[in-house]
């Protein structure tokens, strides 16, 4: 891997087995972009990739519940179009979880909702929107919460780790580690 940044190559090795062969379904923690209400909450998401990956797009949900109009609240479903119609193979793990899906969350489209309660709310009062996500960002993406559904899991090898950057930090956003 010889130029690529320690943040690709941490990215490559959460992907990879013993065996250097690539994980088709795997877990990814997330936590909210800074400025918006989704701030603080950590969400587990199930990414799974197609054997024609990149060629077709992996299939991105969220575990853990969430408030939005492009996600379906019960089944975690993300409706992205650079995911689901737009893909490309130029595009990649890092490009979803440090532009798009905080790109979703910051700018979500009520216009094309996979959650019409959310897209109601957010187009008539937005101030109630942004509690009600910060309520379930308590409820269901508290770090705790986040814990607990990890004992679901059969191994712990498959969850890697998305972060938001912050001017402490020593490394750069979306940084995955292996768990």
């Amino acid at each position: 891997m010889r130029g690529a940044s320690g943040q690709e190559q941490k990215l490559t090795k959460a992907f990879l087995l013993g065996s250097q062969v690539m994980k088709q379904e795997f877990y990814v923690r997330f936590k909210g972009p800074e400025d918006t209400p989704f701030y603080g909450g950590l969400w587990k998401i199930h990414v799974e990739l197609p054997d024609q990956y990149p060629y077709k797009s992996p299939s991105i949900g969220f575990v853990n519940r969430i408030f939005h109009p492009n996600i379906d609240e019960l089944s975690g479903s993300v409706c992205l179009d650079v995911i689901n119609q737009t893909w490309s193979p130029m595009y990649d793990m890092i490009n979803i979880f440090e532009v798009f899906i905080p790109q979703l969350l910051a700018y979500p489209n009520p216009t094309d909702p996979l959650n019409g309660e959310a897209a109601a709310l957010l187009m008539r009062e937005p101030k109630s929107y942004d509690a009600k996500v910060k309520e379930y960002v308590q409820k269901y993406a508290s770090k705790d919460i986040s814990e607990d559904s990890d004992k679901d899991d059969d191994d712990d090898d498959d969850m890697s780790s998305v972060g938001s950057y912050e001017s402490g930090d020593d490394e750069a956003a979306g940084n995955m580690d292996d768990i």
